[in-house]
């Protein structure tokens, strides 16, 4: 053994004392060859320590390189380990009472929005001492208090070194949001500490630090500066925008003399896409004027930066990064995910190229094209310098331009792609090759080795936190054999690989891990450096080592592979000899002169051996130490192998044959076997023995047939008997004489006896044998003495092995050397089967009284052998019918059918006809199997078999040709599963056998389930992919017949929707009602409930299992058969069970359709006992139970209603039902009838009888208490006589008063009566016709609604008429209306005043100004806030920052009053700009998703109330759903067809156009444009009074049709509008007069004038206006018709299932928080915020004003229509119980049953947003982003600018004063810059 091998053992058993003392974890560790998805693998086994710790997410991991101890930040906490995880020291850094909008220190009083807030650790650095600091340290920077940092102790975390008690504005680093990004690097700069910081964009808190600082580490005295202060001399990046230049940074390093920033964002040169990019400044550069950054392309659109490392590749500093490709045009990684790496050299080449084009050549390219500009909107430009000034100034100076981007990207090949989001990379380099490990979203680490040209191959990865991200910060210790990686909750800490854990060479080669390879000399699997002679060639040989590019070796050796033995010789040998052993060995790895090698032979002990070159030879064991060959064999293998020390460097298997039991494995041809044998044996003859030797001891030694030089040789020279030259068949019970023939038998001498041996049955017959030998042909032959066989056969004939043997040696035999004992007698039984024996044999048929088959000679008596056979003789026959067309099998049976197949070859007929015999299906004599043939006729008739010239043989049974019919079956439906038994009707279906009949639906087998009759054949059918009609066919045999007239229908399946009730008792009989889709195709739906025996149950009690949803065929089952009610219902009774026996599962069987209870309901189907009914006279059950009429009977019992309700249980009491009134758990009561009922038993009285499902419980007779009153005294008689008779005067009296009064009473009663009945029909005809009306109406509609292509408004046209609605001229559809002397003077000013509201401070005080005035109304407020939509529409993620910021103070006002009217309604300026808000963002989801639903309810809306006579004055409806513009009066119309002719250039075109006889002629040119126009735009088509509409009949006939002519109908002071009808009627000339008023269907006046002839009708018409509401039913219809379009609408604003538009989640987050933040717990007041937001502000709107978002016009009866459903949508939002009564509101009334269910629908709607995941913040900046490029250039802000100057201009002082007021306005100069804007917009005077 090697001297450095004992130096890793102490190594060794410490990482294993490790493993122990810690969590293990089961992870997964998989091949790359074996599975290219090494996730999807199953884990391995692999553990390694990890700790779990507090504050989830951990966010950073830093790692000491002297100590090799780890510091972690998470959340609130702040961790110190050991390299081994044990926690050394940790601090908690949070939470603490913050918030992002305030600066510290956090005094609650001035920070109304503080809370306590969580402490996100954002930088974790490792100072070094310098000259400015003693100590090294921890640099520590979280999210709290604007992200200021402080220092700790590297020995105790807890310890603060440093930490600033007031921090100033200059000492905000990192960011205050946990969500954007922070990175930090520390440099040393000429002995002062400083820390470059890259941090993201933060909309809350100070909005001005630069994404790129430089911060002092120190605090200085001269000048006085502050540890992380961001000071005048130190650098940043200066932006224009911070908000668009929004880096995401990823990471920061220095390389050689500069510091890098990698970072992503969106590209705001070009494409506006997102990319990576990567920036870097010299190091010591404070003024940043050597910025420069240039893109990063990974090829494959991997575009988003994840994390990154600096390392090497190839010896050459290179930066690995792991990209992933973003989703669409957002900051969003999707899992698509590549490596890329990118050398430093060409990095840099690609920076100093940009810097140069700026410097030098102004930005441009050889080509001419822009390769460099300046970046960040900052004033600079590229320049062109002298060509030097690059190298006179790398780093730049004040004279070059800065900051520079290059605008060709620096591109790359991925190295590896997943398809896991990657998320961490670090490098490592083994030996001169580069591994990087790589961590992904999942929680895996992948290792992956990179070639040279930078193609990486994955060879290993690990489960290291399931579904949990790698953090980015993925470090190795300082050995470099572990990395340590960080997930959400975890350190793990892993091994850089496990070469340990190869068991061999080969498996050490195999697994292709780069750090791995084969120590040869030390046996072991190690890393190179670990193997003590790595260097010397084949010593340690490597993993990855590819084919063509050996390691260390000549081109023309071949690659690594494991030290293998190439030949060994004698690779056999005798295990009788010892021998010299030779090993030639491939790659041996050279030794020292002093060291040596040895064999080792299987478990034996290892041998000196001795080198030469690549050959080792050594000597085979002895003999008598090799083990024993196995039983049965006559070699055995042994393992050579090559030992160095304990060490096998190599092996290779040796075989030890053995002679002597090759021989012994041989007991009849021993010799021949042992000169035969594949081994080098020989035989020596006389001594019997088998040898490896070539020489016997006494001599006649016999060789090899391998060995071709030595005679004699082979099996042919062995002695033998080799033939029988006799017959080898033998009849039993004759003497035969047996003669055998041998040869090569001269060698033995003497006179030795012969003996012939014969084995039958193991038993050995010896017979004398005599020797002749012929000299010339030196053949011998053996005469066996003559003998007789007697031996009980069990068939023809027995083999019996024969052989020679001398004395006591056995002559070899031939291995074919048999005897051939038979018997005639033996399986013949008839004359055919007998003369069929081959004639060899001499078997005879032999007659007489016993006739039988015998040996020839035995035939002795008379008449001797038969020369013929008897005729056959046949005795069944199967089947004994047939179809005419034959084609079906018969099968004869019989004797003396032939003795071959060629003599029964065309004599089988069946019924006359001939029938083809089957060569298969053919026995000698006794079988025959033939094909009928078609028969021409239906006929009938025997079989017959002719054999040759014997006379014919017939059957006794008749065969019979029948032509079977198919009538019908019975069902003709069944589901697509199959399992329907269908029934098929005919005639004579029992033709042929059953295995001959086959049926088929279709093409579809149907398989017979019984027993077939003539009559009816029943099959069940098998699934089918389709619903179909297919014809059913039966085929008997080939005959194929087909149900006429009747097809068979697969339906589809039959679905269970919902059964209940789920539970029964034992005694089952209990009603489940079934409710579902399809259920009548089925036949027979069965309920069936799986039970397990006891004994069963106490077996599987002593082992647990589970329970699977699997139909167990095996497992015993009860059923009952359900009743099919109708297609959506059926009715099953449940199954009785023993009670002893275990449910285990119910299920419903509807044919091949099984669908278990516990998939419907939920929940299982319970069995419980049966509940107990106790007799009514528990004391005596026998004695009758009296009752008393008209009381109720009770019964007692227990459980009664466990598994059973009132209206299930029936009671009978005799002949007649007791009814029952009252069922609890121990009680139940019925009524029995007045009279007692008759027994239906012998007794006398009747029984009371209850019946609950099949449980039949006889209580016990009932006897009727009806016993006679006691007779009365004869005084009391004539007392009672005499009272009578004096009552009977006195209501005498009182009768003849009453009738007077009754019959006045009797002629008002009768008068009422009548009324009523009147009313009553009329009532009655008016809701019939109405429901009528509503059948139609449903009916015509789906096919109307819908047509062309739904007309949205464009968005321009859609803003402008959601933010300024009804207002004519709107400033998006204005121009600048300016002179042109001042318009370049006033835009320069707008734009100014553009930039002030671009100033947070400003824009707020402006606002509340504003709201301050009195005179500033409600209509200004929402004017000023369209406004400012418009004009910063282009930055909407500013517009919603401030929006957030106004709504917080609005909050802040109603927390004080009333929170729950807050927002509910537009009155302050903030709540229309939260209303325009919505619109834009809602706008995508209006055109995408609840559009369409909501044309469609316009359009149903105004199709439907169409469709009825609609007031052209009063606008009033027939049709409508709003009561108060309901017309009311019953007016007659009729619908009319008219035809249009509609003129298209030259060509006229009829159209047909339905309208109404009452339309007013304005009404029918709308019908008229509606139907020309359908689907166009409203505004795309001309007005109706733009056009006339003329009547023409004839060809002369015209007349120019309008609402109010000279034939106009006037009464009194009223004119009628003209309709069609008015054009039909005899035209009457009348006066125009003055106050005259119009009126179309109904006269507005409450009394209006009746017109003589209608006066007869005024009772009717008195009576029908005293109950208006029989109308109302109009709006019933009305609403039956809509509901589909109203539900579609809310289902469409209101589903979950689609995620809800990213706004309405950002925003009902937001109101969450403020929840939250001002202590609102009270989840009303919430949902009545969110509604106000959203339902109330945005889609009541909507709803209410459809021609907002299409083109169309909105009716006054559309719009009362719309009204309704707005206000139902509204009372669906309300928190309050919807409560109406008889005084509610019709409109409340008509949908009183559907807010209810859309109160849920709003209800989940809130509820799923809220427990959805937050965090829609960077998804929802970017869908502003998006938003604000796509329609900001719609948006005329220059416009809106001047229209809100005017309000500047109006309220001019108070804006100036209020800026003044405030401090921080006093220090931007607000109020100047105010002062500008006016000086430049109007000339006006200022102070300036």
């Amino acid at each position: 053994m090697p001297a450095a091998v004992p130096p890793l053992l102490p190594l060794s058993t410490w990482w294993w004392c490790l493993v122990l003392s810690l969590p293990l974890q089961p992870q997964a560790l998989t091949q790359p060859q074996l599975d290219p998805n090494p996730e999807k693998a199953s884990p391995a086994g692999q553990a390694f320590p990890h700790l779990s710790l507090d504050g989830s997410p951990l966010s950073h991991l830093l790692l000491d390189p002297r100590s090799g101890h780890l510091y972690v930040g998470a959340v609130n906490h702040l961790y110190h380990l050991s390299p081994d995880l044990q926690v050394l020291s940790s601090s908690q850094t949070g939470p603490k009472l913050d918030s992002p909008e305030c600066l510290p220190p956090i005094v609650p009083k001035d920070c109304p929005t503080a809370r306590v807030t969580p402490n996100t650790n954002k930088i974790l650095l490792l100072e070094e001492a310098g000259s400015e600091v003693r100590a090294r340290s921890l640099i520590v920077c979280g999210t709290l208090f604007q992200g200021i940092c402080d220092k700790r102790s590297l020995g105790n975390v807890s310890e603060v070194l440093y930490q600033t008690s007031n921090p100033v504005d200059t000492q905000y680093v990192a960011a205050n949001d946990p969500r954007v990004s922070t990175v930090g690097v520390i440099l040393n700069q000429n002995g002062v500490g400083l820390m470059l910081v890259g941090r993201g964009y933060t909309s809350k808190g100070p909005s001005d630090i630069p994404p790129i600082t430089t911060r002092r580490l120190s605090p200085s005295t001269s000048p006085a500066r502050q540890a992380f202060s961001q000071d005048e001399e130190l650098g940043k990046l200066v932006v224009g925008s911070y908000s668009e230049y929004n880096n995401n940074f990823i990471s920061a390093f220095n390389h050689s003399d500069h510091v890098y920033f990698l970072f992503s964002r969106r590209d705001m040169w070009h494409r506006k896409e997102y990319r990576t990019y990567v920036s870097r400044l010299c190091a010591g550069d404070r003024s940043f004027y050597s910025y420069v950054e240039v893109p990063l392309e990974c090829s494959g659109g991997y575009n988003l930066a994840q994390g990154a490392s600096s390392g090497e590749h190839q010896g050459q500093p290179a930066l690995f990064v792991a990209m992933a490709a973003g989703q669409a045009s957002t900051p969003a990684a999707t899992g698509r995910s590549a490596l890329c790496v990118y050398g430093m050299s060409e990095m840099d080449a690609a920076l100093q190229r940009a810097q140069e084009l700026c410097y030098t050549e102004g930005g441009t390219g050889s080509t001419g094209q822009q390769e460099a500009y300046i970046e960040y909107e900052v004033s600079s430009k590229c320049l062109r310098l002298p060509k030097d000034s690059l190298k006179e100034y790398p780093c730049g100076g004040e004279h070059t331009p800065s900051p520079i981007a290059s605008a060709v990207p620096l591109s790359a090949t991925p190295s590896l792609t997943r398809e896991t989001q990657l998320t961490a990379v670090t490098t490592a380099t083994e030996a001169g090759h580069t591994i990087a490990l790589l961590g992904d979203k999942k929680g895996w680490l992948h290792k992956v080795f990179l070639q040279p040209d930078t193609t990486g191959t994955l060879y290993q990865s690990v489960l290291v936190d399931q579904d949990s991200p790698v953090n980015a910060d993925l470090l190795l210790d300082q050995s470099g054999q572990n990395v340590y990686v960080l997930t959400d909750s975890k350190v793990s800490k892993v091994a850089v690989s496990q070469c340990e854990q190869q068991p061999d060479c080969q498996a050490c080669l195999s697994v292709r891990d780069p750090y791995c390879g084969w120590c040869v000399l030390e046996g072991r699997c190690t890393r190179r450096l670990e193997c003590s002679r790595e260097g010397q060639a084949n010593h340690w040989l490597w993993s990855c080592q590819p084919a063509n590019q050996p390691a260390d070796q000549p081109a023309n050796q071949p690659a690594n592979q494991c030290v293998t033995v190439q030949s060994l010789k004698p690779a056999i040998q005798s295990r009788e000899e010892k021998t010299e052993v030779s090993l030639t060995v491939a790659q041996l790895p050279t030794l020292s002169d002093e060291e040596s090698l040895s064999c080792s032979f299987g478990t034996l002990p290892p041998q000196p051996a001795i080198v030469t070159g690549t050959t080792i030879t050594c000597q085979s064991p002895l003999p008598e130490l090799l083990p024993p060959s196995p039983p049965g064999s006559d070699h055995m293998s042994l393992r050579v192998s090559v030992m160095f020390g304990d060490v096998t460097i190599s092996s290779s298997d040796i075989t030890f044959y053995d002679c002597r039991a090759v021989g012994r494995l041989n007991t009849t041809s021993p010799c021949m076997a042992c000169v035969s044998s594949v081994w080098p044996c020989h035989w020596c003859a006389l001594d019997e023995l088998c040898s490896h030797n070539n020489s016997c001891p006494k001599q006649h030694t016999i060789h090899n047939s391998l060995e071709e030089q030595l005679e004699p040789r082979g099996p042919d020279s062995c002695p033998c008997v080799w033939a029988l030259q006799s017959s080898p068949l033998v009849p039993m019970g004759f003497l035969s004489p047996l003669t055998l023939l041998g040869r090569n038998l001269d060698m033995f001498q003497g006179e030795e006896q012969y003996v012939c041996v014969v084995v039958v049955e193991g038993e050995e017959l010896k017979l004398n044998a005599t020797l002749e030998k012929d000299p010339k042909t030196k053949t011998y032959t053996f005469t066996c003495s003559a003998h007789k066989f007697h031996y009980p056969l069990k068939q023809l004939e027995y083999s019996a092995p024969i052989y020679l043997q001398r004395g006591s040696h056995h002559i070899d035999s031939a291995p074919n050397l048999r005897l051939q004992l038979y018997d005639c007698s033996v399986g013949q039984s008839d004359c055919s089967q007998c003369r069929a024996v081959p004639s060899e044999y001499g078997c005879v048929w032999c007659g007489g009284e016993s006739p039988g088959c015998v040996y020839n000679l035995s035939c002795t008596s008379s008449p001797g052998p038969a020369d013929t056979c008897p005729p056959p003789q046949i005795t069944q026959i199967q089947p004994v019918s047939g179809p005419v067309e034959g084609g079906v099998l018969v099968t004869i049976h019989g004797s003396n059918l032939g003795m071959h197949y060629q003599d029964i070859q065309g004599g089988v007929t069946v019924a006359g006809v001939s029938c083809l015999p089957q060569p298969h299906g053919y026995l000698i004599s006794t079988r025959i199997v033939c094909e009928l043939l078609p028969s021409k006729q239906e006929t009938e008739g025997p079989v017959i078999v002719t054999v040759g010239d014997s006379e014919p043989g017939q059957s006794l049974q008749t065969f019979t040709y029948q032509d079977p019919q198919l009538t019908g079956i019975v069902p003709d439906k069944g589901p697509l599963s199959g399992g329907t038994t269908l029934t098929v009707q005919g005639t004579r279906l029992l033709t042929g056998q059953r295995k001959d009949l086959t049926a088929y639906v279709g093409q579809q087998p149907c398989y017979i389930v019984e027993e077939v009759n003539g009559t009816h054949l029943v099959c069940r059918t098998s699934p089918s992919n389709q619903t179909a009609e297919l014809t059913v066919r039966v085929l008997f045999g080939k005959a194929e017949r087909r149900v006429p007239g009747q097809v068979f229908r697969y339906m589809e399946d039959p679905v269970i929707t919902a059964a209940s009730p789920a539970e029964s008792f034992y005694a089952g009989g209990r009603g489940i009602k079934v409710s579902g889709r399809n259920l009548n195709v089925v036949q027979q739906p069965m309920i069936s409930v799986w039970v397990e025996p006891v004994e069963n149950r106490l077996v599987r009690r002593r082992r647990t299992y589970a329970r699977l949803l699997v139909f167990n065929s095996t497992m015993p089952k009860k059923q009952e058969r359900c009743t099919v009610v109708s297609s959506s219902e059926m009715t099953c009774v449940t199954p009785s069970v023993t009670p002893d026996s275990k449910v285990t599962g119910v299920w419903f069987e509807l044919d091949n359709v099984k669908v278990a209870f516990e998939s419907v309901t939920g929940k299982a189907f319970s069995y419980y006992p049966n509940p107990e009914l106790y007799a009514l006279n528990r004391d005596d059950p026998d004695t009758p139970y009296h009752f008393k009429p008209g009381g109720v009977i009770a019964v007692e019992g227990k459980d009664l209603t466990r598994a059973m309700t009132r209206g299930e249980v029936v009671a009978r009491l005799g002949d007649q039902e007791c009814e029952v009134k009252t069922l609890d758990s121990t009680h139940l009561y019925c009524e029995p009838p007045e009279k007692q009922p008759d027994s239906l038993e012998s007794n006398e009285l009747p029984s009371l009888r209850v019946v609950m499902g099949k449980l039949n419980v006889v209580l016990g007779t009932v006897q009727y208490d009806t016993e006679g009153l006691p007779p009365v005294p004869l005084a009391a008689q004539v007392g009672l006589a005499a009272g009578a008779a004096v009552v009977v005067l006195v209501v005498l009296v009182i009768i003849l008063m009453y009738r007077r009064k009754s019959k006045q009473a009797l002629r008002d009663y009768k008068k009422v009566l009548v009324q009523l009945e009147t009313l009553e029909i009329n009532v009655g005809d008016q809701c019939r016709k109405e429901f009528t009306d509503l059948m139609t109406e449903m009916m015509d509609l789906s096919s109307d609604v819908g047509g062309p292509g739904i007309p949205l408004l464009d968005y321009k046209t859609y803003a402008e008429r959601v933010f300024f609605p009804g207002q004519r001229g709107a400033p998006l559809s204005q121009n600048l209306d300016l002179p042109e002397s001042r318009r370049q003077t006033v835009e320069q000013g707008l734009g100014q005043l553009n930039n002030l509201l671009n100033n947070r401070l400003f824009l707020i005080r402006f606002i509340h100004t504003l709201e301050a005035q009195q005179n500033f109304s409600q209509r200004d407020r929402g004017y000023v806030a369209s406004l400012l939509t418009m004009a910063l529409h282009d930055k909407l993620e500013y517009f919603t920052d401030v929006m957030k910021t106004l709504l917080g103070d609005l909050v802040q006002q109603y927390v004080v009053k009333n929170p729950k009217l807050m927002l509910r309604r537009t009155e302050t300026v903030v709540e229309k700009m939260l209303t325009n808000w919505m619109s834009i963002c809602l706008y995508s989801f209006l055109k995408e998703v609840a559009g369409e639903p909501l044309y469609m309810l316009y359009r149903a809306i105004k199709y439907q109330v169409d469709k009825g006579p609609i007031d052209a004055v009063t606008g009033k409806a027939k049709r409508t759903l709003n009561d108060s513009h309901l017309l009311r009066e019953d007016i007659d119309y009729c619908s009319i067809t008219l035809t249009v002719m509609v003129k298209s250039g030259v060509e006229v075109q009829p159209c047909p156009v339905k309208v109404l006889d009452t339309d007013t002629i304005t009404q029918v040119k709308d019908k008229i444009l509606d139907q020309i126009y359908k689907g166009a735009p409203f505004s795309q088509r001309p007005s109706a009074d733009s056009l006339d509409l003329e009547w023409r009949s004839g060809q002369a006939g015209h007349l120019t049709l309008s609402d109010d002519d000279v034939t106009a109908i006037i009464q009194g002071r009223w004119k009628k509008l003209n309709t069609l009808q008015h054009y039909k009627t005899p035209m009457l000339e009348g006066e125009e007069e003055e106050g005259v008023r119009l009126w179309h269907l109904v006269k507005s006046s409450e009394d209006p004038e009746i017109p003589k002839h209608r006066k007869s009708s005024m009772r009717e018409r008195e009576r029908a206006k005293a109950i208006p509401e029989i109308y109302l039913t109009r709006l019933l219809s009305m609403k039956g018709t809509l509901q589909k379009f109203v539900d579609d609408v809310f289902v469409a604003i209101l589903n979950t299932k689609r995620p809800p538009p990213i706004a309405v989640r950002f925003f009902f987050d937001f109101l969450d928080d403020m929840a939250e933040k001002h202590g609102i717990d009270d989840p009303e007041t919430v949902h009545i915020w969110k509604t106000n937001s959203l339902p109330l502000r945005f889609w009541v709107n909507i709803l209410k004003n459809p021609q907002f978002v299409f083109d169309v016009q909105v009716t006054d009866s559309v719009d009362a229509v719309l009204s309704v459903i707005a206000q139902t949508f509204i009372d669906s939002c309300t928190t309050s119980e919807h409560k109406v009564g008889r005084d509610s509101p019709v409109n409340k009334l008509l949908y009183a049953r559907e807010i209810p269910r859309y109160k849920q629908l709003v209800e989940r709607y809130y509820s799923d947003i809220h427990s959805a995941a937050s965090g829609c913040y960077q998804e929802m900046n970017s869908t502003l982003t998006e938003l604000s490029g796509s329609f900001g250039s719609d948006m005329n802000s220059l416009v809106a600018l001047l229209e809100l100057y005017k309000y500047i201009n109006k309220y001019y002082d108070q804006i100036i004063m209020s800026l003044e007021e405030d401090a921080a306005g006093q220090k931007m100069q607000l109020a100047y810059r105010l002062q500008q804007v006016a000086a430049l917009v109007e000339n006006k005077v200022t102070d300036l």
